[in-house]
């Protein structure tokens, strides 16, 4: 009977233990592997990554460099830094990873296309400013929403969208922008530099919570959306192959010059067009 009374106890002092050793963790107390959702939750010197092939869910892991996404200097303009974008980030062919997985994983700017279609803003790769059933990705809504979780979640990141626009509807992108609750994050366009001088400081902008800034193709809607039209901003490479050979470097034919020194942000595409998934 003693026997089995010390096997009981031991038994349940296990299970006590795994209990502790699963619960939750957060506000910073999270150790190497615990199971996370956001980077505040890992201690210092780790993050919350997500990696398919190693393991499931997010979880508090380190690099030789902790958080290597993270700026470990906030006080320069955000014209001085750069950052990861996805292009046509929208396309799963392309990559097979939800918007929060791209966001989660390192990427600070989406490129993202967006047109009308069945009554409202919907995720497209399409051609001739038309959204078909076999080139629609989805509502522009669910997008937005996944976008609004990461910078909830991650008080000090700012996310940028440059968007193909071909939404005719009048105020579409606002009323889309509005519903997804990511206008609380909005940059104005009245802060931001049209004659190539620096942009304000990060640290201002996380201070001031506008940590959102969206650029439309369609000039047009700086005016009535109050939505950033991009090429008063930036300039940018040509993308895919045109883009890859050496010893040139063309600028996209939407875009000004590259040497335009009234633009005070760049956008460098590096990729080829092929597809980086094979069939199986």
């Amino acid at each position: 009977m003693g026997f089995s009374q010390d096997l009981f106890l031991i038994i349940s002092t296990l299970v006590i233990l795994l209990d502790v050793a699963t619960a939750a963790c957060s506000n910073g107390q999270c150790k190497i592997l615990d199971e996370c959702s956001s980077n505040q939750d890992c201690e210092a010197g780790l993050y919350c990554f997500s990696c398919p092939a190693g393991f499931s869910g997010s979880r508090c892991v380190r690099s030789t460099v902790t958080n290597q996404f993270k700026l470990l200097n906030n006080s320069l303009p955000f014209n001085k830094y750069a950052f990861l974008t996805t292009h046509n980030a929208f396309a799963i062919d392309e990559y097979p990873f939800s918007h929060r997985d791209q966001l989660n994983n390192g990427a600070r700017a989406l490129m993202l296309d967006t047109y009308d279609f069945r009554g409202d803003v919907w995720l497209c790769h399409s051609f001739k400013g038309q959204c078909y059933d076999f080139t629609a990705f989805g509502p522009a809504i669910d997008t937005l929403k996944e976008i609004e979780v990461f910078l909830s979640a991650n008080p000090t990141e700012i996310v940028t969208l440059i968007l193909e626009d071909y939404v005719q509807a009048p105020n579409g992108l606002t009323k889309v922008f509005g519903e997804s609750g990511l206008t609380k994050y909005w940059f104005p366009v009245s802060k931001m530099p049209k004659n190539g001088q620096d942009w304000p400081l990060v640290s201002d902008m996380v201070q001031n919570n506008q940590r959102l800034l969206v650029f439309t193709s369609i000039q047009s809607k700086e005016a009535s959306e109050g939505i950033a039209y991009q090429w008063n901003y930036m300039v940018e490479n040509q993308y895919g192959d045109d883009g890859m050979k050496a010893g040139s470097c063309p600028s996209r034919k939407e875009s000004p010059p590259l040497d335009d020194k009234s633009r005070s942000l760049v956008l460098m595409g590096k990729f080829r067009c092929c597809k980086l998934l094979q069939e199986e």
